[in-house]
Formats: structure tokens, C-alpha cells, sequence
């Protein structure tokens, strides 16, 4: 693979991300704002079932919006933390095999597939990668695990 850009409104970005998170071998971490296309959801699923170390990081108020899908990836046994932060945790990057980085203003949801004039990036950087992945760590240091039976019972658990 090398670097690459892709559009939407369409399937570009979407089958990118399902792609990336297909054809990795050893981890996935996701930094996102948001995750309701149950595509992706599903895509993670899969890859989680298949034995693939994901790790998720979203923003804490998004996990009760109506169609989000964090907490389907919870109770899967997926491992996710929100951030604790009074601001949004806004970024939309996921990284694979500390290797591929997928970035830019698409938002994991139907609407930026299906309206939405938005772009995901790959490149194919382990240098790059390893600048996102420090940033990923540092917020999942920070940040508070969900668990099936809600994140507000386990709010004062910040241990990784």
C-alpha cells in the first residue's frame, strides 16, 4: 500500500476503514470522535472474534448519543475508554500495525458516507504512525474504561 486519499459522500472512505481494520495482523487502536455505521461496527466485531487486539478511544459524551455503537463494542468485550474531559476528544485516526495511519475529517458514521463531503487519508509511515500512536497513549493514560454495565459506575477507575 502506499499513501493514498480517499472522498465522500460514497463507499471510498467507508471500505478503506473496513479494509484497514480486515488486513491487520497485529493491533488496531482507534481515536475517534464517534462510531455509529453499523458497517464498521461490524467489521470490528469480526476482527475482535478473530482474535485482533483492538483498542477504542472515544469522546465521553458520544457514547449516549441515539445509533452510537460504543456500547455494542463494550459489551463484545472490545476494550474502550472514554475520554474525562469537560471538551470533546475530536480526533478521527486510527492506526494499523503501528505501520498505516488513517486520518482526516471522516467521521465513522452513515451520514458522512452518505452526505457528507469529508476525506480519510492513509500513509504508510511507521515514523508518522508512532507521532499518533503517542498521542493515542497519552489520552488512554488519561482516559476512563467503559464497562457492559455503564461508564459512570466505573468513573473513578483509571487504571489501564
Amino acid at each position: 500500500m502506499s499513501n493514498q486519499a480517499f472522498f465522500s459522500p460514497g463507499m471510498d472512505c467507508l471500505q478503506a476503514i473496513q479494509e484497514g481494520i480486515e488486513n491487520a495482523k497485529e493491533e488496531i487502536l482507534v481515536c475517534v470522535f464517534t462510531i455509529s455505521d453499523d458497517r464498521i461496527l461490524q467489521t470490528l466485531l469480526d476482527s475482535h472474534r478473530k482474535g485482533m487486539k483492538i483498542r477504542i478511544l472515544t469522546d465521553n459524551e458520544k457514547v449516549h448519543d441515539k445509533g452510537s455503537d460504543i456500547r455494542a463494542l463494550v459489551r463484545a468485550g472490545l476494550d474502550v475508554k472514554v475520554d474525562d474531559s469537560q471538551h470533546h476528544m475530536h480526533h478521527k485516526f486510527m492506526i494499523v500495525d503501528g505501520v498505516y495511519t488513517y486520518t482526516g475529517s471522516y467521521n465513522w458514521t452513515r451520514s458522512a458516507e452518505r452526505f457528507n463531503a469529508e476525506n480519510l487519508v492513509i500513509i504508510e509511515d511507521p515514523e508518522l504512525a508512532s507521532s499518533f500512536i503517542h498521542q493515542f497513549e497519552t489520552l488512554w493514560e488519561s482516559s476512563v474504561r467503559l464497562y457492559s454495565v455503564g461508564w459512570r459506575q466505573h468513573h473513578q477507575n483509571r487504571n489501564s
